[in-house]
């Protein structure tokens, strides 16, 4: 019995591949497949299809974050796995092979997740309101086998090659030492760059070649299984869409005030949306309003398809946590969380990177503000040297402008060209195939194991 490691590579695509000698290697031995993805295609509703086999319809994770009816608030990037529904890979595993081992390094939902190792971000939340970079793990000693985990540069301005590389050395630790059946590594690298500067840029194609040489030490591990996927392909865009600005210009969406910032108050918003990357889901009260939110934005510029329940259902996205309508952008435009009209008025939030606080995915937290980089640079440093002496700082290098020469990539639409799709690597030549879906991964996996 081999080990088996799949390695979740965010934004490979086949035409990132022709900057990657080892990853094609990889396929060489192997195989190379199509792989197919789910509405939304982000990271969350993607790894749990891969995990699941099921669609976000079943398993309930419709984007990277959603309103929660039952709370009335909107939150992403939650980390509890029970959110997840069906079976998971690990439990259909043990099935076959009680005793059957799982790591699980940074895929999402991972804390609850009923595997054997698990490590994953988790910042340090002081009483004082300083956030210092940590990981979870279980078992709780494998946190001091690790070294500190570079928070900063997994999600941020500075996000770039450390954070990489530090999941690499962990996932190979783990690998190596504990020597788990199955181990699911999750790699962001090509988020980033691709996100700033767009796939088509020298950027993504040296952040593709970098990475490619980080994951040396994972492709040829001895009696192991490689598997390299991605959840989905990022594309170049230069429009982003204003939805919720439009809802609150019609009358639809509410904000509360406080201290003269504008919140945004879901809980008296007639109609108000989660913008997530190229997907939004958009939530209205009462269904007598249904017909005049449709309408509004169908002609939204920037919005290719509106879905209603019919819409929803085809696309296996009928699940009771989505939106009463689901937006999808056009291919080269994106959905921006905004609601405030007035940057005057934006909360302070908006301009730190605050994930768990902004009711919506906001990709200009990549950048320093693109309206004055350098200033925005200088405030980063000179609250890190008041956090250095133990006084209260904000860090705020965030603009509010992520506008076409800001942010010039972006996913979550179902892939138009397939140069630009998910793809799937494999070391193994005897289960080669063509194409492979997102709800076949798992079954996948466990034929590699000698499961199915």
């Amino acid at each position: 019995m081999t080990q088996l490691l799949v390695l979740d590579v965010v934004g490979l695509t086949p035409r990132l591949l022709e900057h990657m000698p080892r990853l094609r290697a990889l396929a060489g031995r192997g195989f190379q497949a199509q792989l197919g993805t789910v509405l939304p295609a982000v990271t969350c509703s993607a790894q749990s299809t891969f995990l699941t086999g099921e669609l976000p319809s079943e398993h309930g994770i419709v984007g990277n974050g959603w309103y929660f009816r039952e709370l009335g608030e909107v939150f992403l990037w939650r980390q509890h796995n029970a959110l997840v529904g069906g079976e998971k890979i690990w439990d259909a595993a043990r099935k076959a092979r009680p005793g059957y081992t799982v790591a699980n390094v940074c895929w999402w939902y991972a804390m609850g997740a009923q595997v054997d190792w698990t490590i994953t971000p988790r910042p340090i939340y002081y009483a004082d309101g300083r956030k210092e970079p940590d990981c979870y793990t279980y078992p709780p000693e494998l946190h001091d086998e690790l070294p500190p985990f570079p928070l900063f540069t997994y999600w941020g301005p500075a996000a770039g090659m450390p954070s990489s590389q530090w999941i690499v050395n962990a996932a190979r630790q783990l690998h190596t030492t504990k020597k788990p059946d199955l181990t699911l590594v999750y790699i962001p690298h090509l988020d980033y760059d691709l996100q700033r500067f767009g796939p088509s840029s020298p950027q993504a194609s040296a952040a593709a070649t970098a990475l490619d040489e980080v994951l040396a030490p994972l492709l040829d591990l001895p009696g192991t299984t490689v598997v390299a996927l991605s959840e989905y392909g990022i594309t170049d865009v230069s429009k982003p869409v204003d939805i919720n600005r439009m809802l609150r210009s019609e009358g639809l969406l509410e904000v509360y005030t406080q201290d003269g910032m504008e919140y945004l108050d879901p809980w008296t918003s007639r109609a108000f949306a989660v913008a997530d990357h190229q997907v939004a889901h958009v939530y209205v009260r009462d269904p007598a309003d249904l017909p005049a939110v449709t309408k509004l934005c169908e002609a939204l510029p920037g919005v290719a398809e509106v879905l209603d329940e019919t819409g929803k259902t085809e696309y296996g996205l009928n699940h009771d946590r989505a939106g009463e309508l689901v937006l999808v952008s056009d291919p080269d435009a994106w959905f921006t969380y905004y609601y405030w009209l007035d940057d005057a008025r934006a909360p302070d939030f908006a301009r730190a990177v605050e994930i768990h606080r902004k009711p919506g995915y906001d990709p200009a937290e990549l950048l320093f503000d693109p309206a004055d980089p350098a200033a925005a640079k200088r405030r980063a440093i000179k609250a890190v040297a008041r956090k250095k002496l133990g006084l209260r700082y904000v860090m705020n290098p965030v603009g509010l402008d992520a506008g076409a020469k800001a942010i010039r990539g972006s996913h979550g639409r179902l892939p138009d060209d397939a140069a630009d799709a998910p793809v799937l690597l494999c070391s193994d030549p005897s289960a080669v195939r063509e194409r492979i879906e997102a709800t076949e991964v798992k079954a996948l996996l466990l034929g590699l194991a000698g499961l199915s």
